[in-house]
């Protein structure tokens, strides 16, 4: 009985807290139908996708001048692949490290996770302080760089830490015993059934990376990124090409979530079948 009215109450909770998650991203959605002459209120005064037009080029002269958005893009994108090769890797390498105690494991731990807690103001202003003080210039792909590893680097150690636990050794230690070599072993065992820990790590840093703010505005130098791009656009005046672009790359982070939907499917049909062979 108890549970049964408690179901409305949760549902309710849910559903309101869902429209505070999505809410604001709807209304961004909406206001990137306004028309040429729209602003970002409402009423909606002419629904049309000229702002669309306006963000990819096709429209014709405007009061409002294009997003700066082409090469920070590109940056952005680099920037994150980079920093999720670097930190993948990292993450995969420490998590394998600690699958066996070791002195000094604790202090280790707690260094790695370090890199998640510091705000990132902090850091960002203490690497830009540190590069005036040994006289270095600041860069997208060099100190932005360094401090997004810093800080993605954890959460792709955390989500392979998760996924060793629950590894099985057995399936190492009969390769091992077969006389295969523990780099072999690495590549032909152990990374095919942890290659799904390896995605959501990539993802995590890929993402954290890509918006990316506060510890890159004082390290990116001359060159900005796509989040400072944007904040140097709209701090001015804010037009509703700003809303279509946060469209598209709405929809660009839905279709990075549904590849990785489909080959976690992919990799997971799999190891089933690894699974049953085995049984059988």
């Amino acid at each position: 009985m108890q549970s049964r009215a408690l179901r409305p109450v949760l549902a309710t909770y849910t559903a309101l807290f869902l429209l505070f998650l999505y809410g604001p991203m709807i209304v961004l959605a909406i206001l990137s139908f306004q028309g040429p002459e729209g602003g970002p209120q409402f009423p909606i005064q002419e629904w049309s996708v000229y702002w669309y037009k306006h963000l990819l080029g096709f429209a014709g002269t405007s009061r409002v001048s294009q997003l700066p958005v082409g090469d920070s893009l590109l940056r952005s994108i680099a920037l994150a692949f980079m920093t999720t090769v670097v930190s993948t890797v990292l993450g995969v390498m420490s998590a394998e490290a600690f699958r066996t105690r070791f002195k000094g494991s604790g202090p280790a731990f707690y260094l790695i996770i370090l890199g998640m807690m510091v705000p990132g103001v902090l850091v960002g202003l203490g690497m830009a302080l540190l590069s005036n003080t040994l006289g270095l210039s600041r860069a997208w792909w060099s100190t932005s760089f360094v401090l997004h590893v810093v800080y993605t680097y954890p959460f792709a150690f955390l989500v392979m830490l998760a996924i060793f636990n629950r590894f099985d050794r057995s399936v190492e230690e009969a390769s091992l015993s077969l006389g295969v070599s523990p780099a072999q072993t690495f590549r032909r065992v152990t990374f095919p059934i942890i290659f799904p820990g390896v995605l959501s790590a990539m993802l995590f840093s890929f993402t954290l990376s890509y918006d990316e703010f506060a510890r890159t505005l004082f390290t990116a130098g001359r060159a900005l990124t796509l989040p400072l791009a944007i904040y140097g656009t709209f701090s001015v005046e804010i037009h509703p090409n700003i809303f279509a672009f946060g469209v598209l790359t709405t929809l660009f982070s839905f279709t990075l979530l549904v590849v990785y939907g489909l080959l976690m499917k992919r990799f997971t049909a799999r190891a089933a079948r690894f699974h049953g062979q085995e049984e059988s």
